[in-house]
């Protein structure tokens, strides 16, 4: 009795682990499928999705039962990365049609959201669960698209655990080397509000927001630059 105990309990931890890691990958290709029929540079289809959500609802429900380990780093960064995204566009879909993420009261910082077994808001995913655990990653702030024009733009495909280093380097040297994103003109440099508002984690070792600009431009900023910031786009990050 004892044996078929044992030997039950083994093919159960086996079964389940099996389903969980099937699950996790399901996940990631499904949020890729997604963001390919959805996404066009760089813009959501709102609209679209809101009329037929059904895709979107199975992703938010397979986020919702998930489970990842912060002991598997990539995999840990990159279900958060697309659960924060795929959150941001379902929180649009549910108040389409508006103009401004900024519309909905308590967006960021109240409202919360089941994903991961947890209930928790999107200012949380980005602060507790990745900027927090992971202090000395920056490029965070070029994959999390807030579904506003000032953000970096979303990308037609998840983030994968096995490619995530290369996207986010790939998202970031897209990001420091955009014209609009930032803005140099002689000797004076406008940057977004993210490096105001997330300024510690841009100035780490003692560098300076451009010391951090210039490691992924192909085009250094002048030295001596004066820096300063333009106001941030809230306008919704939407196909028209």
């Amino acid at each position: 009795m004892t044996k078929n105990i044992l030997v039950f309990g083994v093919l159960f931890l086996t079964i389940t682990s099996g389903l969980k890691a099937q699950n996790t990958s399901d996940f990631f290709s499904k949020t890729d499928g997604f963001l390919k029929e959805y996404v066009k540079d760089g813009l959501v289809d709102y609209k679209a999705i809101h009329e037929n959500p059904d895709a979107l609802n199975e992703l938010v429900q397979m986020a919702q039962r998930l489970s990842v380990s912060k002991d598997k780093t990539e995999e840990y960064q990159a279900f958060w990365i697309n659960g924060y995204n795929l959150m941001v566009i379902k929180g649009i879909v549910d108040n389409y049609p508006i103009t401004s993420p900024m519309d909905i009261g308590g967006f960021f910082d109240r409202e919360k959201r089941t994903i991961g077994g947890k209930e928790i808001t999107l200012n949380d995913i980005e602060n507790e669960l990745l900027r927090s655990n992971f202090p000395d990653e920056p490029r965070f702030h070029f994959v999390l698209v807030c579904g506003a024009l000032g953000c970096p733009p979303i990308i037609a495909q998840a983030y994968m655990p096995a490619t995530l280093d290369a996207q986010l380097e790939k998202q970031t040297k897209k990001a420091l080397n955009d014209p609009q994103f930032i803005r140099v003109e002689k000797n004076k440099v406008k940057v977004s509000q993210i490096f105001e508002w997330y300024e510690k984690d841009f100035t780490q070792d003692g560098q300076s927001i451009a010391d951090f600009i210039n490691k992924c431009r192909t085009e250094k900023l002048p030295d001596g630059a004066k820096v300063s910031y333009y106001a941030y786009d809230w306008t919704l990050n939407g196909i028209k």
